[in-house]
């Protein structure tokens, strides 16, 4: 058999992105899409940010996510039983897909969250922690909505071109692996099921990057040089 009796009329390999052809996902494309990481925010951003904030109440929402590396629906879901103010640490019992953690915050949080339930929280007959302090619906549990809105007052306020949630928690697990946390130790505080989605979330700044390198490579200069 030659070469010649194994060609092909034509190429079997379709053009473009390859596509699954089985079941229910016909067309579907083979290659993931590469996830896009929100920016991560600098000092001066991250300072900013706190000198806009109007109330103690918000202030500790955003240091739940700065500080502690909450979601959005992890900081609204909080109650007053998950707060463990003298260990410094906070219960995650509405974490997604319903997953439990418990975990480290700095104390910064905890007396923004004091310095909150002292001076603005009004009475309730829940025990939600983060609730509206005013108009008609004061005392109620606040909202994704609210939140979002709050964000969006001090995005404005600051110049920020962009502020998310989102954004605020990818800054805390990114500097805390930049400042040498272990990844399986980031993967707990935010409460990854799985390793890989922490290898995915967290990119590492250029900065501690191009240091980490240059540790390395004056370490392998100054070894002796095999030929």
């Amino acid at each position: 058999m030659t070469r010649d009796d194994l060609a092909v009329d034509r190429n079997p390999v379709p053009t473009g992105l390859a596509t699954r052809r089985r079941g229910g996902n016909r067309g579907a494309p083979l290659l993931r899409t590469p996830r896009t990481l929100p920016r991560v925010l600098g000092p001066g951003e991250v300072e900013a940010v706190l000198g806009a904030l109007n109330t103690a109440r918000d202030r500790a929402m955003i240091l739940a996510m700065l500080l502690g590396g909450l979601r959005r629906c992890e900081v609204l879901g909080l109650r007053m039983g998950d707060l463990s103010p003298g260990e410094r640490r906070v219960f995650i019992s509405e974490g997604k897909g319903g997953h439990q953690r418990l975990i480290p915050v700095s104390a910064q949080f905890f007396t923004a969250v004091g310095d909150y339930l002292d001076r603005e929280r009004p009475p309730v007959d829940h025990d939600h922690v983060f609730v509206v302090l005013r108009g008609p619906t004061r005392g109620r549990p606040l909202s994704a909505d609210g939140l979002d809105e709050i964000l969006d007052g001090v995005r404005k306020r600051t110049g920020l071109p962009k502020l998310t949630c989102h954004q605020l928690r990818h800054t805390c697990l990114t500097r805390l692996r930049e400042a040498g946390m272990a990844l399986e130790a980031v993967q707990a505080q935010a409460g990854h099921r799985s390793i890989e989605s922490t290898r995915v979330y967290i990119h590492l700044a250029n900065s501690w990057l191009v240091e980490q390198y240059l540790t390395a490579s004056a370490a392998i200069d100054a070894g002796p040089v095999d030929v």
